[in-house]
């Protein structure tokens, strides 16, 4: 899927991979928490996990990708079927996250090391899924936005105060192109017609009618 087609604009992801450990009955479950954004990462770190924690018995995961988070999956990974991966999904896709319940790009891997008492089919959703959330309650997040990118070309003499007054209106610039016949900016706006049409009217301002904007990309970014 091309996540610029989405119909998102904006979601939550990590800002940084994270484990947390918690201990329930004598058996250890520590949930590693990564960002992704293919399921071929995903199943990269699972493998991973499973090399580097040979000798647990459990190795569960769930992972939500894309911006309209449709690709959803899970693994009880022998444990009982639905006390673990569904569990550890829903953790992820009910998180609120001050923006809804919007969290995508994320993979939760729980390993459980086996402590000899027996949790039961209730004992072990309840498990799966306090693990996966309370190793997002530790977790640093970040928002995910969609910026339309503009190019307005400009003489040279004119671009610098262009810039500037972009800058000063609290707007993203890229770098300038500095060709023969005049300089392009480059203009990032969050991916709606609200902000489209407010920096055309700004533009309309600064350049007396003048300028031109040039609809180029879109890019996802950090905010």
């Amino acid at each position: 899927m091309n996540t610029n087609d989405s119909a998102a604009t904006s979601y939550t992801t990590l800002r940084r991979d994270s484990v947390h450990e918690v201990e329930i009955k004598r058996s250890r479950f520590i949930t590693y928490l990564f960002r992704v954004e293919a399921e071929a990462e995903a199943r990269t770190h699972i493998a991973a996990l499973r090399k580097t924690h040979f000798d647990a018995r459990h190795h569960c995961s769930a992972f939500i990708i894309g911006p309209d988070r449709m690709a959803q999956r899970s693994n009880d990974d022998g444990e009982p079927s639905g006390t673990a991966g569904i569990p550890m999904l829903d953790a992820l896709a009910k998180r609120d996250t001050g923006q809804g319940s919007d969290l995508s790009d994320i993979l939760a891997v729980t390993v459980r090391y086996f402590g000899g008492i027996k949790l039961g089919a209730g004992g072990l959703v309840r498990a799966y899924s306090d693990s996966v959330s309370q190793a997002l309650d530790h977790a640093a997040l970040t928002t995910r936005q969609r910026l339309r990118i503009f190019e307005l070309p400009a003489e040279h003499a004119l671009a610098a105060r262009y810039e500037n007054e972009l800058r000063s209106a609290g707007y993203q610039l890229g770098d300038t192109h500095w060709g023969d016949a005049h300089a392009v900016l480059s203009i990032g706006i969050n991916d709606g017609p609200a902000a489209s049409e407010q920096l055309h009217t700004l533009i309309a301002t600064l350049t007396s009618g003048a300028g031109i904007l040039r609809a180029s990309h879109t890019t996802w970014v950090d905010s």
